[in-house]
Order: C-alpha cells, then structure tokens, then sequence
C-alpha cells in the first residue's frame, strides 16, 4: 500500500487516500502511523462501517484500549468502547470545548479513533489544534518561564456536569509537564487545555491564573487549528499528546452518531530547554499529493 496524503494545513491535520483500515497489516500500519506522527490529526473518508470488534482490533495496534472514568456509560461486552449520539433530545454534547481526552489521567491517552456512522445535513465539524504549534509560536522568554513548570489536570468538574462518573468515585486528578516531550517525534508540546487543566503548580495562586488564562488563549488561536467537516463513515485518528480538539454543536435538533475508542499512552515526561533539541519532521517515503 502507498499512502497518499493531503495536508490541510502546511504541518498540521492530513487526509489519507489509500487505505482501507479493515485487515491493515504491520507494514501498512506503520506507514499510516508515519503519517499519524507528523501530522497530529489524520483522517480517512469512504471507510466501511467498522464493527465493534473491528475498530478495538484496529485500536490496538496502536496500544492498550484507554479505559476512563465514564465506563460508566461502556458496553460491557466491548469496554472501553464509547457510543457517541447526539440527538434532539439531548441537553449536552460531549466535546463541545477545547480539550484532550483524558489529559487528567496519569498515563493520558494516546491515539483517540472516532467513525460517525450518521452525521447531519450540515454541522457538526471538528476543529482541531496543534499544541506543537502552539509551543513554538511562544516567545523565547515565555519558553523560559515555562521550563520545568508542571500543571494539574482534573476530570472532575467535567464529569460530575455529564454525570459520567461510577457513584461516589473521583475522576482521576494528575500534575503533568507544561513543556511535554512528544516521545515518538522528540517534539515540545504545549500540553494544557480548557477543560482539564485546572492550575499551574509552583505559582502564587494570581500569577498562576493569569498566566493559564494567556496559555489556553494562546492554544485556541485559529492560525493553529484545522478543520474537518464529516462525510458518513469517516475516521479521525488523533494524537492526544500533541493536539486538542473542539466539536461543533450547531446541528441541533439533528442527530449525529458514531463510536470512539482511545488507547493508552505513556507518562508525560517533560521537555526542557538546553537538553532536548527540536528535532526536523521526517516524512519518510509517504507520497504527499500535489
């Protein structure tokens, strides 16, 4: 199989032609994951509906299934495993704020597959952004403020919202680097969100408010983000260490519907100034279209 790939921005988010995720062996995987590295965000239109057995067979070559604190809402009979539906009865949609999937847990997850089995007319994108982008735009200065500053991240004021949680138990609350090493490209991110990162550690209380407020700001800016309007049956693949992503709730009362299953990822370990170098993106031998 050879990939060809469409950047939606210069370094950013990428559409994959070429592939059929149903029966992918080790080599076509790994061109695909190649892709999934450089680019943060990947997605594949014109897709087979995926079984649930399909997509956690898929799942896991990326790693272990991510079982979070909305297990709650699982099937037991494929945990880990999230059926996503919005309809008009519903009061909330989960997403609908910038955040990384799970970035409160100690081994925060990975990759996150989402395939929408049934979209709306119109509406319903995704926005995404590049926290590795975020990082690098920031002055050198506010680079050495940053290094070695961690944050806390909390599930729980989220999920009490949504009700997801098991009765009487906590979602998991865990201080990570601000500066996060991408282990897989040797890239810095910027690894904060809205919706999870509650303080930053080391800080009087005011400096450390002020100073969050200007980072997720900063994460947010549009000249970071890409876009991806849905067509039924596409998949989005994300990397939760390096990007955020943002659904859009203006398709009400109409339904959206799909399955979405994360894989666990490794212990942020940080990236720090005059250690770690910046390294240059390798696209190896991925055909990128004109």
């Amino acid at each position: 199989m050879s990939l060809a790939i469409d950047p939606l921005t210069p370094a950013f988010g990428a559409e994959i032609h070429g592939a059929n995720l149903i029966g992918l062996d080790d080599t076509q995987f790994t061109e695909l994951f190649r892709v999934f590295t450089a680019y943060g965000v990947v997605f594949l239109r014109d897709q087979p509906v995926l079984s649930p057995e399909q997509l956690m067979a898929f799942a896991r070559k990326f790693g272990e299934i991510h079982l979070g604190p909305s297990y709650r809402k699982k099937s037991a009979e494929y945990p880990g495993l999230l059926r996503m539906r919005t309809n008009k009865d519903s009061r909330v949609v989960a997403g609908n704020r910038w955040h990384s999937d799970g970035s409160y847990d100690a081994l925060a997850p990975q990759a996150s597959i989402l395939q929408l089995h049934k979209i709306p007319p119109v509406g319903g994108d995704t926005l995404f952004a590049s926290l590795c982008a975020a990082y690098t735009a920031l002055s050198d200065r506010t680079k050495v403020m940053l290094d070695g500053l961690t944050a806390l991240h909390s599930g729980e004021e989220s999920y009490r919202r949504f009700g997801t949680t098991k009765p009487g138990a906590r979602s998991p609350e865990n201080n990570h680097p601000i500066v996060r090493k991408h282990v897989d490209s040797g890239r810095p991110v910027l690894f904060v969100d809205r919706a999870y990162t509650k303080s930053i550690n080391d800080l009087p209380k005011d400096e450390g408010k002020a100073l969050l407020e200007f980072l997720l700001d900063h994460t947010e800016r549009v000249d970071f983000q890409c876009r991806f309007r849905w067509s039924e049956n596409a998949i989005a693949i994300w990397d939760n260490r390096c990007a955020m992503h943002h659904v859009l709730w203006d398709y009400w009362p109409q339904d959206r519907e799909g399955h979405r299953i994360s894989v666990v990822g490794e212990r942020p370990v940080s990236w720090r100034l005059g250690v770690d170098e910046i390294p240059k993106q390798d696209f190896g031998t991925v055909r990128i279209t004109a």
